[in-house]
C-alpha cells in the first residue's frame, strides 16, 4: 500500500513532538515556495483571501507576532491582533471564554502566546479554529523551532550527526526544549551548556550531552544556539550577577572560535548584548539571526497556508 501523503490540513500546531519527519520536510518545502513570495516587489497573493486569522497574545512579542501577522497578510488573509492589555482580559475574563468569544466571529484560525505551559493545548480542546501555538510558557514554540530547521539547512547543513549546542538558559526556555525535541528526532548530536541552576534537572533524559564549561560544549560545534536569559521569568538568586555570568557563560569571539570555522550561530531574540552573547559574535558573517526573522515569516506563511488549505493549492501561491 502506498504511504498517504503528509498532511497538515485543520492541524493545531501545539509542538513539535507530536510531528513527524514527513511533516517537517513537508513545512520546510512550502516554506522555500513562501520566501519566494517574500522576494517579490508584490507580496500578496490570493491563497487564504476570505480566511480570518486572530494573533491572541498575552506576552509582549515583536518577532512573532509580527511576522504571523504579515504571514496572514502576505496570503491574503484578514488578521486581527488581540492582546491581553487592551482586551478583556484586563477586566478579569478567563482564557476559555475569551477563546469562545473569538471562536463566535468565525475566524478560521487562532495564534496564540500565553505565559502558562498547556494553554495552547487546552484551547484547542474547546476550540474549533486552527490553533497555532506562538509560545506557551516554558512548554514549547514549533514556529521558533521550524524556522530554525529551515534557517539550518538553508546553509545546506543536513541534521544528522551534526555536533549541535544550546547554551544558556535552558529551564525557562520553551526554544530549548523545542529544538531539543526536533534535533534529536532528525539525528543530531545535540549539546546543552549553562548554570546548573538554569538547567532542568533531567534535562538528559531528552537525550541530549550536558557541559558545565561553555568551552566544552562549543569544541567542533556546528550550530550555536544561544539563549536570551529570561530575566523576566526567573526568580532571584540563580546566578551571582550578569556581569559573571557574561564572563562564564556568555559567547564571545574567543569562545566561539572553538567552534567550526563554518559555524552557524542562532539566538531567538531579542538579544541581551553584552550578557549571553557579545556585539561582536551578534553582528559576525556566522551569525543567522536576522536571516532566522526572515526565515519566521516564510515558515508562517507555510504553516497558515498548510493548515487553512491543506497546501492542496500550492502553485497558485507562485
Amino acid at each position: 500500500m502506498a504511504k498517504a501523503a503528509a498532511s497538515l490540513s485543520g492541524r493545531d500546531i501545539l509542538d513539535l513532538d507530536s510531528m513527524t519527519l514527513d511533516e517537517y520536510e513537508l513545512v520546510m518545502r512550502t516554506a522555500t515556495e513562501m520566501k519566494k513570495i517574500m522576494g517579490r516587489d508584490i507580496k500578496k497573493v490570493p491563497s487564504l483571501r476570505g480566511k480570518s486569522i486572530i494573533n491572541l497574545f498575552y506576552e509582549n512579542s515583536t518577532r512573532t507576532r509580527t511576522s504571523f501577522e504579515l504571514a496572514g497578510k502576505y496570503l491574503g488573509a484578514d488578521v486581527v491582533n488581540i492582546t491581553a492589555a487592551s482586551s478583556s482580559v484586563a477586566k478579569g475574563e478567563c482564557l476559555r471564554d475569551t477563546i469562545l468569544t473569538v471562536q463566535s466571529m468565525a475566524c478560521d484560525a487562532i495564534v496564540m502566546r500565553h505565559p502558562i505551559e498547556g494553554a495552547a493545548a487546552y484551547a484547542a480542546k474547546v476550540a474549533a479554529p486552527v490553533i497555532i501555538n506562538a509560545g506557551d510558557g516554558a512548554h514549547a514554540h514549533p514556529t521558533q523551532g521550524l524556522l530554525d530547521m529551515f534557517t539550518i539547512r538553508e546553509q545546506g547543513k543536513n541534521f544528522k550527526d551534526l555536533k549541535m549546542v544550546i547554551i544558556g538558559d535552558v529551564l525557562y526556555s520553551r526554544v530549548a526544549r523545542t529544538n531539543i525535541a526536533a534535533w534529536t528526532k532528525l539525528g543530531a548530536d545535540v549539546h546543552v551548556a549553562g548554570p546548573m541552576t538554569l538547567l532542568p534537572h533531567d534535562i538528559e533524559a531528552l537525550g541530549v550531552t550536558v557541559h558545565k564549561r561553555v568551552e566544552e560544549a562549543l569544541e567542533g560545534a556546528d550550530v550555536v544556539d544561544i539563549l536570551r536569559i529570561q530575566l523576566e521569568r526567573q526568580q532571584k538568586g540563580l546566578f551571582p550577577t550578569t556581569r559573571e555570568y557574561a564572563r562564564i557563560f556568555g559567547v564571545n569571539e574567543e569562545k566561539l572560535k572553538l567552534a567550526k570555522p563554518d559555524v552557524t550561530v542562532l539566538h531567538p531574540g531579542p538579544m541581551n548584548r553584552g550578557l549571553e552573547i557579545s556585539w561582536e559574535v551578534g553582528y559576525c558573517d556566522n551569525a543567522a539571526i536576522r536571516t532566522e526573522v526572515q526565515n519566521g515569516v516564510a515558515v508562517r506563511m507555510a504553516l497558515l497556508f498548510l493548515t487553512l488549505t491543506g497546501g492542496k493549492q500550492i502553485e497558485n501561491a507562485n
